[in-house]
C-alpha cells in the first residue's frame, strides 16, 4: 500500500537515518579517537618522508594526542568516581533515615510498654485508669511520717509539680532594682565587654546591636548560619549577661507536636509531665527581668509541626490573646497562673530559634520567617 511505503520511508528518515545516525556517529567518533593502530599506521606512512622539522613537528603532534587522550580517559574516570561517591552517600543518608525511623518505632514502642506498666501498677493500687490515687475530701492517713509531716490529701495533691514548686519559690522573690538611665549603646558595649572577658567570646558590636534590636521587633528570633558559628553562644551569653540564664531546648529529629514545648497530662497518673520551657515560662509571668528560651537547631526537626500552636498564638495582636490551654478541666489545686486549666503566655519571655544550614536538616517554611 501506498502509506505503508510513505510511513516506512518517512519514518525511516527519522528513526534510523538521523536518531540511530546520531548514536552511531558518537560512537564511531569515539572508536576513531582511540583508534591506536590506525594512528600507528598513518605515522608509518609518512615518516619516511619526513625532514629533521618534520620529525620534530611529528613528534610534537604526537605528544599533544597522547595528552589529550589520556585527558580524556581521566576526566571521565574522574566523573565515575564522583558519581560512585554522590551516590553512596544518598544510599548512606537513606539508611540513616530508615534507621532514625526504626529508633522513632521503638521510642513509641517502650511509650506504649511504660503505658501499660504504669497502668498495671494503677490497677494492683485498686484504682481505675482516670482515677486520683486520693478519694475526694478523704485522707490516705494521719500517721506521722519520719520527718514529721502527715501525708498529704486530696486538697495537697497539685497535678503540676515543677509550677507548684515555682508557686512556693516566689513568695520569697524581691524584685531586681533596673537601671533605666543606660543607653542601648552603652548596653551593647557593656555585653561586648562582659562576653570578652567572662566566657572569652568575642563578637563585633554590629552583630550585638542587630541581635539585641530583634528583641524589639518579635518575640521568636532566629540565627541562622552553619554549625559553629556561635549562635547558641551568642543567646547563652545573653542569659549569663543579664543574670537570668537561658533554658535551651535541644529540638529532637522526633518532634511532632505540642506536648514537646508544654508537655502533657497524664491519664493515669494523674499528673502533667511538664517541659522546662513550661516551667520557665510560668515562673516569667511572676517576674519582670528577661526570660529566654533557646530552641536549639530548631530546623532538625518539622518547626511548623511543634511550635505551630505558639506561632498563631505571637501573631495575636492582642497579649490577653496570649493563652494556651494546658487541660480541660480544673482543679483546686492547679498553680495560681493556670486559670480555668489554661496559662497566659507571658509578655517577656523570648524565643531563640537556631537553625543549620546542612543535609541533616529540615528547610524552614516562608511563614515561619515572615514571623520572626
Amino acid at each position: 500500500m501506498t502509506i505503508t511505503k510513505f510511513l516506512a520511508e518517512f519514518l525511516n528518515q527519522f528513526f534510523v537515518k538521523g536518531v540511530w545516525g546520531i548514536f552511531k556517529g558518537i560512537g564511531l567518533g569515539i572508536a576513531n579517537i582511540f583508534n591506536i593502530p590506525q594512528y600507528i599506521k598513518i605515522f608509518k606512512a609518512w615518516s619516511g618522508k619526513f625532514t629533521i622539522v618534520d620529525w620534530l613537528l611529528a613528534i610534537v603532534a604526537v605528544i599533544a594526542t597522547v595528552a589529550v587522550l589520556a585527558a580524556i580517559v581521566i576526566l571521565v574516570v574522574v566523573l565515575i568516581k564522583k558519581y560512585v561517591r554522590v551516590r553512596k552517600t544518598l544510599v548512606d543518608q537513606e539508611e540513616l533515615l530508615m534507621e532514625v525511623g526504626n529508633l522513632n518505632r521503638e521510642v513509641i514502642k517502650l511509650n506504649n510498654e511504660k503505658e501499660r506498666i504504669l497502668a498495671m501498677k494503677v490497677s494492683q493500687l485498686g484504682l481505675n485508669p482516670g482515677e486520683s490515687p486520693y478519694e475526694e475530701g478523704e485522707e490516705e492517713g494521719t500517721e506521722e511520717k519520719k520527718d514529721g509531716e502527715v501525708d498529704k490529701t486530696a486538697d495537697d495533691y497539685s497535678r503540676f509539680y515543677k509550677c507548684t514548686q515555682v508557686d512556693l519559690e516566689i513568695e520569697n522573690y524581691v524584685a531586681p532594682d533596673f537601671d533605666n538611665e543606660i543607653t542601648l549603646p552603652e548596653i551593647c558595649e557593656r555585653f561586648r565587654n562582659f562576653a570578652c572577658s567572662r566566657l572569652g567570646l568575642f563578637y563585633e558590636i554590629k552583630i550585638i546591636r542587630l541581635f539585641l534590636s530583634a528583641f524589639a521587633s518579635t518575640r521568636l528570633i532566629i540565627l541562622q548560619g552553619i554549625s559553629g558559628t556561635g549562635k547558641t553562644s551568642l543567646a547563652y551569653a545573653w542569659g549569663k549577661f543579664l543574670k537570668n540564664p537561658v533554658t535551651i531546648a535541644s529540638v529532637q529529629p522526633s518532634w511532632r507536636d505540642r506536648t514537646e514545648i508544654f508537655g502533657y497530662f497524664n491519664e493515669f497518673t494523674k499528673r502533667f509531665n511538664e517541659t522546662e520551657v513550661l516551667k520557665k515560662m510560668y515562673e516569667a509571668t511572676f517576674k519582670e527581668e528577661i526570660f529566654i528560651t533557646v530552641l536549639d537547631e530548631m530546623n532538625i526537626a518539622r518547626v511548623e509541626y511543634y511550635f505551630a500552636e505558639l506561632l498563631s498564638i505571637l501573631e495575636m495582636p492582642s497579649r490577653d490573646e496570649w493563652v494556651v490551654s494546658l487541660v480541660p478541666s480544673v482543679w483546686p489545686t492547679d498553680p495560681k497562673h493556670v486559670i480555668d486549666g489554661k496559662l497566659k503566655l507571658p509578655e517577656n519571655m523570648w524565643y531563640i530559634g537556631t537553625i543549620n544550614n546542612d543535609d541533616s536538616t529540615f528547610a524552614v517554611s516562608d511563614k515561619v520567617y515572615d514571623r520572626a
